[in-house]
């Protein structure tokens, strides 16, 4: 019998996976794969106008609510929003996290992106997913097969770093025919509708979503796509798992 598939999306917070490759991952549920989705922070910071313990509670609902529509697990390391930092703490969060999902495929930030959090969850994905298959690393059992899974990091938000200066990709994933599912997924995410439109002036996230999707789609020559940048260093798996499955 073959060994299941495993997916891990580790993100910052909460509705950031749906924005940035959730079409992918509903492709891999599609193929049978098991979907995790994880976010370091709890989104305490996530509202203008509840308390931070009312607006954790909000958003960890509505991101479970997320995770089910796709038969998906979310995780939270309870991080608070503004304050992840590549630490001792975190970093054991962090290696626990993917003992216990044992990835395959591992999806987080790119490395240089508008906000801090995103940066730091993305060092500690790389972190993680290097040293968690180290038999030592953690008491929790390693999962037979388990090894230093592919990494992808996902498109920064309007594909931009934080300069504003392009960024380029290594992979294009069609989502046209899931983008519905997608969209689903990102309006159980309805705080944050709220939220960005006090802190940030936008009141159409899932569109915007939409056109960034769009604007990748028409490098691939398709309606609606998703990029991501592959890391290939030392160590690491160098063909591209998402390119040949999907």
């Amino acid at each position: 019998m073959s060994q299941p598939k495993i997916a891990l999306a580790f993100m910052a917070h909460p509705d950031d996976a749906e924005i940035l490759c959730a079409g992918t991952l509903i492709r891999l549920r599609e193929l049978g794969w098991s979907v995790h989705i994880a976010t370091a922070c709890k989104g305490d910071l996530g509202s203008a106008t509840e308390g931070p313990e009312q607006i954790t509670r909000r958003r960890r609902a509505e991101a479970e609510a997320a995770a089910a529509i796709i038969g998906a697990t979310y995780h939270c390391l309870e991080e608070p929003d503004g304050y992840v930092a590549y630490d001792k703490p975190a970093i054991a969060k962090a290696i626990e996290l993917f003992r216990a999902v044992g990835p395959d495929i591992v999806f987080t930030h790119p490395v240089r992106d508008y906000m801090m959090d995103h940066e730091a969850v993305a060092m500690l994905a790389r972190g993680a997913s290097f040293v968690a298959c180290a038999p030592n690393a953690s008491k929790i059992p390693l999962r037979a097969g388990a090894r230093v899974p592919h990494l992808y990091y996902c498109d920064p938000i309007e594909g931009v770093d934080a300069l504003g200066n392009q960024v380029g990709f290594t992979t294009l994933i069609d989502i046209t025919r899931v983008m519905d599912r997608k969209a689903d997924m990102l309006a159980c995410h309805a705080s944050q509708r709220e939220w960005l439109r006090s802190h940030h002036g936008m009141d159409e996230y899932i569109d915007a979503m939409k056109r960034h999707g769009s604007l990748r789609g028409a490098a691939l020559g398709v309606k609606y796509a998703e990029a991501f940048c592959q890391h290939r260093g030392h160590g690491y798996p160098r063909n591209d798992l998402l390119k040949e499955l999907l």
